[in-house]
């Protein structure tokens, strides 16, 4: 018997519970990991209130965690019983102490990554990695916004942008969290509950706008993050935390300048477990040469991840939460 979060009915963090379940072996193909850590980001929120549907109820949630392999499915051959493994995809039940999932969605940690870094990282760190390095593949010199900059993907996107040279807006809602974007390496902050982002973007940039913004924020940004882009620039959402952006007009991208706009995901670039492989090396490399260090500034019990999930909600966070099992 092991525990884990499970829910039967979408809605607030209440319809969460914490229950005792059989774990079951892992079939051809798959491991079961015991988690040492897990990670809390906001799609989990949005499977739990209903806006992404669960493939079954109950369901379990979250798909990130770090931990060690416990048990190996048959046709399993790079991984081994004991081997210590991070992992961001996979089928919903990462808030768990026993997690069964692909073997082929699971990666080796390096030996200078611990489970917690890992745990706090890994979606938000491959996140980063394909929206910097892919989605618009940044070389420097380029103007970005982005939205959310002191929260777990902004906090690490303003360090890889840095490094990058790349001059980085970050959007936040209080002085405090300006002071932490600028800290992890933002060129520049705009306090968006006191002034105007698209005015002080065209301050900022001298009326040039940016080369891409990056909105996790959704519903509530939408035109306010394409009045920000030069014409022919690139608006990328990639989060709903306000809403999901619905009854687009497509042709206010011509209106305001001939812009490209794309949803991308992690499950839409890490696909193959080359690609996989080949991101989670690059942002590893990141985390080892010290350019990018990970703020883990909360950690809840797994039984309070309703808890974490509402301050998480509430904006009351800044960089990352990690559940302990």
């Amino acid at each position: 018997m092991s525990q884990r979060i499970q829910f039967t009915r979408t809605g607030a963090s209440d319809v969460l519970e914490l229950v005792n379940v059989n774990s079951a072996e892992p079939d051809q193909g798959e491991v079961r990991i015991a988690n040492k850590a897990i990670g809390l980001n906001f799609i989990d929120i949005y499977f739990r209130t209903g806006l992404y549907p669960a493939p079954s109820m109950p369901s379990g949630l979250g798909t990130e965690g770090a931990g060690v392999v416990d048990a190996v499915g048959e046709g399993v051959t790079h991984l081994s019983v004991g081997d210590r493994v991070a992992y961001a995809q996979g089928p919903l039940g990462a808030y768990a102490q026993l997690h069964t999932l692909p073997a082929a969605k699971v990666i080796k940690l390096p030996d200078s990554v611990d489970f917690e870094t890992a745990a706090a990282s890994m979606l938000k760190g491959l996140t980063v990695q394909y929206l910097l390095r892919q989605t618009y593949e940044l070389k420097g010199g380029e103007t970005i916004l982005f939205h959310a900059a002191a929260g777990g993907v902004g906090s690490i996107a303003c360090q890889w942008a840095k490094a990058l040279g790349v001059k980085l807006i970050g959007t936040v809602s209080s002085q405090e969290k300006a002071d932490l974007a600028m800290a992890n390496g933002a060129w520049a902050t705009i306090n968006y509950s006191e002034e105007n982002v698209v005015e002080r973007v065209r301050e900022l940039t001298n009326g040039e706008m940016c080369d891409v913004v990056y909105d996790s924020v959704g519903k509530d940004m939408w035109e306010t993050s394409l009045d920000c882009l030069k014409p022919r620039a690139l608006m990328v959402s990639f989060g709903n935390s306000s809403g999901p952006v619905d009854g687009v007009n497509i042709g206010i991208l011509n209106q305001k300048g001939a812009l490209f706009v794309t949803r991308p995901s992690l499950n839409g670039y890490a696909d193959t477990r080359e690609r996989l492989e080949a991101m989670c090396d690059d942002f590893f490399a990141m985390l080892e040469s010290g350019k990018i260090t990970i703020d883990i500034a909360n950690r809840y019990p797994l039984a309070e991840a309703g808890n974490a999930q509402d301050a998480l909600q509430g904006r009351k966070t800044t960089g990352s939460t990690v559940l302990l099992p």
